[in-house]
């Protein structure tokens, strides 16, 4: 596992919230290309494998109730999940809660996975963020579903494409820098109509601009396509498994 290193009190990370994404081997029963630990239902792996990975991943991370996955979309859907009833997998790219012992999860192989915490531990979120979330919004609309003000946050950004690897052509490049040009600056021209992209420095000038102070915002220094050993990747296998990234608030 993959802690998710963010400086909250010691009285809140010690014992209050946990976060962290899990890592392609170590654990697990699923075959080549999916090996070992792939999280991802709707991968192209055995479904069998698949669910004994997610159990093998509740054992091992001992969490306090299943997680809550989402029917992920590249889309800004957000969904509360506080409470005692939930929707079973909801179409959306995010999720929060208040709740001690929800776990939140959701999965990557390349997009970029964020994780939120209130400083005060009292509450938690998680982000699908790839290119096409990022541009519509994803994080913004975490942090505004979020009853806690967007200064008493703490952010990790967990492991995704890197911006040495991750090259992109006019869609994306336009799809940022027509909202706004100095994003721009996260963008090296590799080739002709193409750019390797930056989604940690896109990620963090959007939760700044959301309200997060800048040194509450962690993380964004690993590379999936670069670590096959560790991070599972479709921009450099196609035919992939998916990480898991996962936050709760320990019950009482």
């Amino acid at each position: 596992m993959l802690p998710a290193a963010w400086p909250l009190p010691d009285h809140v990370c010690g014992s209050r919230v946990h976060g962290f994404t899990t890592l392609r081997r170590g654990a697990g029963l699923s075959k080549p290309p999916f090996d070992s630990f792939n999280m991802g239902l709707r991968s192209g792996d055995d479904e069998d494998a698949v669910l004994q990975n997610r159990t093998q991943l509740m054992d091992i991370a001992q969490l306090p109730s299943s997680p809550h996955w989402l029917q992920q979309v590249h889309g800004a859907g957000v969904v509360r999940l506080d409470g005692d009833v939930f929707p079973s997998e909801p179409e959306a790219d995010a999720a929060v809660t208040s709740t001690p012992g929800v776990v939140l999860a959701i999965l990557t192989a390349d997009c970029l996975p964020v994780l939120f915490a209130a400083k005060d531990g009292s509450e938690v979120g998680a982000t699908h963020a790839g290119w096409r979330g990022l541009a519509a919004g994803v994080l913004e609309a975490t942090v505004a579903e979020m009853r806690t003000p967007a200064d008493q946050l703490v952010a990790w950004l967990g492991p995704a494409a890197g911006p040495q690897k991750y090259e992109i052509g006019v869609e994306v490049y336009d799809a940022f820098v027509a909202q706004d040009w100095s994003a721009g600056r996260a963008f090296t021209s590799t080739r002709p109509n193409h750019w390797n992209v930056d989604l940690y420095s896109l990620a963090r000038r959007r939760l700044e601009k959301a309200g997060l102070r800048a040194h509450d915002i962690h993380g964004g220094a690993l590379c999936t396509i670069t670590d096959p050993q560790s991070f599972y990747s479709h921009r450099r296998d196609q035919r992939t498994g998916r990480m898991a990234s996962l936050v709760w608030i320990a019950p009482h």
